[in-house]
């Protein structure tokens, strides 16, 4: 399978135009979730909209996200430095921890759900799962 990685120039315009939009309903829509964390050098809050799926590490819930942009992602950096963020889903919070970067085949056998048969169809190439709690 050809993996895929987003161009830059989307992230860039995600981050300005798309994000804004949804973040008014990803942490209530399937799949979609609101990460909420903070600047590890400006301190800031930020709440970046992500596609989110179920997940089990070792009998412990956890999600996992598709890198879409590859791993080079601030809000990912954010999260690692910080050790842990907050996950927004279906209008309730929780805590995200240990955010472990591997790659999509390593992560698709934790993926649990309905949404377990098309993770490792998606046409990218690594992950994060984070525990909860």
């Amino acid at each position: 399978m050809a993996y895929m990685q987003l161009p830059q120039w989307l992230a860039r315009f995600n981050r300005h135009v798309t994000n804004p939009i949804q973040r008014m309903w990803a942490g209530w829509a399937p799949t979609m979730g609101i990460l909420e964390h903070v600047g590890r050098r400006s301190g800031k809050r930020y709440r970046t909209p992500l596609t989110v799926f179920n997940a089990s590490v070792d009998g412990q819930d956890a999600v996992a996200v598709l890198l879409t942009y590859g791993p080079d992602r601030d809000w990912l950096k954010n999260v690692t430095a910080a050790g842990s963020g907050t996950m927004r889903r279906y209008g309730r919070s929780f805590r995200v921890t240990d955010p472990q970067v591997m790659s999509k085949a390593d992560a698709a056998p934790s993926v649990t759900g309905l949404m377990r048969p098309l993770f490792p169809l998606l046409p990218f190439e690594s992950a994060v799962i984070f525990l909860r709690g």
